[in-house]
Parts: structure tokens; sequence; C-alpha cells
């Protein structure tokens, strides 16, 4: 697809709720009578993409041995390219755990499939088998406790869309950060609790969009958008997050999960390091982060 097309159909969809009711890409989503409210022992997939972020994704991975889930069964799907060769090593490496209540699930992805994002999300969503599946980023943490709260949480519950209401997260870190060295080889590593604050989430987000296995299974992710199904040759900004919501008629339910951490750091892995576009988007990255926390500190 040309670069001036793709922006033209992301500015379509940008504002496409304000103009054309979602019914013409998505014709029909299950009601709370037709989804089942599951109960008992429940399981839930948690989506990711890795892109050169696999110093990240040691922690996502670790947190995962470091507190398994006992209340719910997890299946960890980690989308990835053979030409990340960092993000080959690190799945290699956690491949080799067994973790009570998790399930491994490493699906390989052409690059040009991976480096747009509801790609695999889709196919994810279409494949699953869980009562719930999370769609996630790679530098997200699962603390103590964190996972094992769903087990009660989405108890019986029919809602299309959640998301939890806060999460822990650190300041915008520089690439020397020992935090961010610490996860570069395959290794479990683990986080310090105290260097995080607190951030609430307006929203069913990028990471924090929690949906219904039957919703997932009949509506997919962005299924019918062919925007959002092409390939790229580059790493393509997750605008679908805003059409996702809009197809299913819900910015998503709010609920209190506790303990996830979320690691931030200026540089962007998926993007080419030292160019001027890259420091305009550190840049940019900085400066939006400094006036949420004045906006926040304000209250």
């Amino acid at each position: 697809m040309p670069e001036w097309l793709d922006v033209l159909h992301n500015l379509f969809f940008r504002y496409a709720n304000r103009i054309i009711p979602p019914k013409w890409f998505l014709s029909h989503v299950p009601s709370t009578d037709e989804i089942t409210s599951y109960t008992g022992r429940l399981s839930i997939e948690i989506v990711s993409h890795c892109w050169n972020y696999s110093h990240l994704l040691a922690y996502n991975l670790s947190s995962l041995v470091n507190h398994p889930p006992k209340e719910i069964d997890v299946t960890m799907t980690v989308f990835y390219s053979p030409e990340d060769q960092g993000t080959v090593n690190m799945l290699e490496y956690f491949s080799g755990f067994d973790v009570p209540g998790v399930e491994w699930n490493w699906q390989q992805l052409p690059t040009d499939q991976l480096l747009r994002r509801a790609i695999g999300r889709n196919k994810a969503a279409l494949e699953t088998s869980a009562n719930w599946i999370w769609y996630i980023d790679c530098d997200l943490i699962f603390h103590e406790g964190c996972l094992d709260s769903l087990a009660s949480l989405l108890q019986g519950r029919n809602d299309a869309l959640l998301y939890p209401e806060t999460e822990q997260i650190t300041s915008l870190l520089e690439d020397e950060n020992p935090i961010l060295n610490n996860g570069s080889n395959p290794e479990i590593v683990e986080i310090d609790p105290s260097l995080f604050h607190i951030r609430y989430i307006p929203r069913a987000v990028g990471a924090y969009q929690i949906t219904h296995g039957d919703i997932a299974r009949a509506c997919g992710y962005c299924n019918h958008i062919r925007v959002y199904q092409t390939p790229s040759r580059h790493w393509r900004k997750t605008y679908e997050d805003r059409t996702y919501r809009w197809l299913l008629r819900t910015q998503g339910v709010v609920i209190d999960i506790p303990n996830i951490y979320r690691i931030r750091h200026i540089s962007k892995g998926r993007y080419s390091k030292g160019t001027h576009l890259s420091k305009l988007r550190s840049f940019i990255r900085v400066t939006k982060s400094k006036l949420h926390e004045k906006r926040s500190d304000k209250g």
C-alpha cells in the first residue's frame, strides 16, 4: 500500500466515529445475552508483539517466572520475526522454563506482517480458545498477584472490553539506565517497585485491552479494515486501538487490577536510531511526558 494511501486511511478512521456508523465495518457485535459468562477456573491468552525490544521482553516474561499465576491458566503469546535475533534468543531462553499455569506460545510472522500490530492481534483473536484475551505491549510486567486477581475479577462477566484502572510506571529512561541494560541478555530479571509511580488509565488503550473470548472470536481485531491488515515495510503507529474501540461500540469497562508495571524509555527500538526523525520523536515523547506529569501534579 502506498505511504500516502496508508496515511489517508489512518486519518479517515481517526475521525470515522464522527462521520459513519461502525456497523459499516463490523455489522454485528455479540450482545451481553450472546456472550458466555465463564465461571470456575478461567483461562486468559496474553498477546504481545516484540520488534527490537528484547531487553524489555526479558522483564515481561520474567514476571511470569517470578510470579507464576496460581488461580488462572495463562497462554503467553508473543509475535516475533526471525530477523530480530535478540528476540529469538530471548524466546529460546524462556522456552526452557516450565512454569505451572503458563503455556508459552511463540508465533513467528514475516517481518512485514509483524510491523503492522493489528495483523497479529487479529490472528490471535480469531484463533484463541481462551475465555479472555489481553492485548499488551511487551514492556508490561505482571507483579505479585496481578494475574491471579483476574481469576476473581473476570468471574461471570460478559463485558466486551475491560481495562485496568491504574498502572505503575517509571519516568522516561535514557538508554544508559541500568533498568534497560539489565535485560540485554537472556536471563531472569526483576524490578524495584519503588522506582515506579502510579498513573491512571482513561480507557482501554493500546496495552490495556482485555477482550472477552467470545467477542474476539466473533469480531477479530479490526478484521475487515484493509489498512490494518496490510503488511508494512516499517513499524506502523498503532492508531488502530481507537478504531477497535469504535468497532466494539465501547471505551471499555474499568476494573481494579493490582501490580501492573511498565518500563518507559526515551528511545524507541522499533525505529532507526540516530536519525533526525528518531530524535524528533524522542523530543516529543519527553515533552508530552513532562506535560502529563504536570497535569497529574495539579490533580
